[in-house]
């Protein structure tokens, strides 16, 4: 595999990236976020009325913020230390450099009724690791939130299969370098992936942009049906 192409390369990405990205979500520079999909997955978790939630892939922390804010207990994980450290700064909730391949193993010494990724599933077998721990990490009939990419809206003129595709920047400011490549995944190959990990897809959610009218997102809704492993 071209090297350029690989979770590793995802990581490198983000660690040159991460302040600034600190600056354009604290300036509101993401159109998308700010007209659709923050309140999107807020309105998603919020409806379930969580109690204890692990925000997978937390950033810098706005959503861990917010459902603080609103009296959910949040534990965020985030693979680049930069972004944790500015987390860390929330009062209300607790945060911790891990990557996605040590969850299983990582002692959080509770399970939690919640999970969340938001736009944090991108690779290959980091966003398999993260699925696959959900048994793991989940009480009973939990629900693991995810919102990612449309496979119909992301694929764009390319064949619609899986595979490696080019990272952009597009519309960013000139401070972002080096974009991280991205995982896509066809809607067969997310449901399988949740199936094969014990996962119940509970609805599917379609945020619309108000501007294009195009799909922003796609929201799953999962539960945890096998129990726990």
């Amino acid at each position: 595999m071209d090297e350029k192409f690989s979770d590793a390369e995802i990581l490198r990405s983000w660690h040159i990236n991460a302040r600034p990205w600190i600056k354009a979500i604290a300036d509101g520079g993401i159109e998308s976020r700010v007209l659709v999909t923050n309140k999107a997955i807020l309105d998603a978790v919020l409806n379930i009325k969580p109690r204890n939630v692990l925000d997978i892939g937390c950033g810098e922390g706005w959503l861990a913020a917010k459902l603080s804010e609103a009296g959910v207990n949040v534990f965020g994980i985030d693979a680049i230390p930069a972004l944790i450290e500015k987390a860390q700064q929330i009062k209300g909730a607790t945060f911790s450099v891990c990557a996605y391949e040590y969850l299983s193993s990582y002692e959080f010494n509770m399970r939690f009724d919640c999970l969340i990724c938001n736009f944090s599933l991108i690779g290959e077998k980091s966003t398999e690791n993260a699925v696959a721990a959900a048994g793991k990490l989940l009480e009973p009939g939990g629900r693991f939130i995810i919102q990612t990419l449309h496979p119909i809206a992301a694929c764009g003129a390319l064949p619609y299969r899986d595979g490696w595709r080019e990272g952009s920047w597009a519309g960013f400011s000139e401070d972002f370098s080096r974009p991280a490549p991205w995982y896509f995944r066809t809607m067969e190959t997310w449901k399988k992936l949740f199936s094969e990990n014990g996962l119940e897809l509970i609805t599917i959610t379609e945020p619309v942009h108000p501007k294009t009218s195009n799909p922003a997102s796609i929201i799953f809704d999962l539960m945890n049906g096998e129990g726990g492993r």
